[in-house]
């Protein structure tokens, strides 16, 4: 018996110590994305006016709120799990990187797995904190809102396109491609030690004003979901606690079928970001490893090149 339990106690410490572990690291920092993201979503649109906290309509300051939440839901989540599994925490992203960065094919559904998972986690953590607040909001609207009708408290937990819209499938696909294009290819410039990368362990907070800076740039459009996981998971908690048809397949007012917008959209955009950063930037960077004394930077360069300026200096 003993036997048999060291056994399965080493093949469990295998597991952990390969994909298993990078998995559990992936769940983990998505969950937190969500956790915090989808959390300040629920301060904004539930918390703050059903606690008393606020007297005005949702304005200005409770969509810096849902930016900075979903900003630092991400810092986080990247300090958390990028030891142990690189923190894709995002299927575009690990998409993109088994395209063109050499990562594993044989991983990219176990993370996408995993990533998914840790997103329905968290968001059943953010629902079973706020479900008091969110029937409070629902019962003091006029008249009074079930949950399938209710647009507002969908919204915290994933997304849907802007009224201007209409039911146009191209405006915001489109917004989804753009957003995450922004994402993946700042990000593949963060990680690149070729370029002007981050030092002092900066990139995982920089990624998140990344995220920051596309909720305050583009955010309206379609909620800025910019990962399939952080779009999926939640949703499927919104049909498992009552939505309905705004969830599945995603039906709205103006919009109908969203659901595969939010997933589709970001796969596309995360191969375009990481396609337009290696050959406008990557590919630069490559000759220049390739051949460095032709490509010796002039003086005054910002910030300085302290190994092309030593090179220059030999060569004088």
């Amino acid at each position: 018996m003993s036997e048999q339990i060291s056994q399965r106690s080493n093949a469990w410490s295998r597991l952990r110590s390969n994909i298993g572990g990078e998995m559990l690291a992936e769940f983990l920092g998505t969950a937190v994305i969500i956790l915090l993201g989808c959390g300040s979503v629920a301060v904004a649109v539930v918390g703050l006016p059903g606690s008393g906290r606020q007297s005005v309509d949702f304005g200005a300051s409770n969509w810096l709120i849902i930016a900075f939440g979903w900003g630092f839901a991400v810092m986080f989540a990247v300090y958390m799990s990028a030891g142990v599994s690189g923190a894709h925490l995002n299927p575009a992203v690990t998409l993109a990187f088994a395209v063109r960065r050499k990562f594993a094919w044989a991983k990219v559904v176990p993370f996408w797995v995993a990533q998914v998972l840790g997103a329905l986690a968290g968001a059943a953590v953010v629902y079973a904190v706020y479900h008091d607040a969110i029937d409070a909001f629902n019962a003091a609207q006029n008249p009074p809102l079930s949950r399938p009708d209710s647009l507002g408290t969908f919204s915290i937990f994933a997304t849907f396109p802007a009224e201007y819209f209409g039911n146009g499938v191209w405006g915001p696909l489109l917004d989804q491609i753009v957003g995450t294009a922004i994402l993946v290819g700042i990000i593949a410039a963060l990680i690149d030690n070729r370029n002007n990368a981050p030092e002092s362990n900066l990139g995982p907070a920089l990624i998140g004003f990344v995220v920051v800076g596309i909720g305050l740039s583009f955010g309206t459009n379609a909620g800025y979901a910019i990962n399939p996981a952080r779009d999926f998971g939640p949703r499927l908690l919104t049909l498992f606690e009552g939505w309905g048809n705004k969830a599945f397949p995603g039906n709205g007012a103006w919009f109908s079928n969203y659901w595969w917008i939010p997933i589709v959209g970001p796969l596309v955009g995360g191969l375009v970001g990481i396609l337009i950063y290696d050959l406008l930037i990557g590919q630069v960077l490559t000759a220049r490893e390739k051949a460095p004394g032709e490509f010796l930077p002039e003086p005054g360069r910002v910030p300085a090149d302290q190994s092309a300026e030593s090179q220059r200096t030999s060569a004088e």
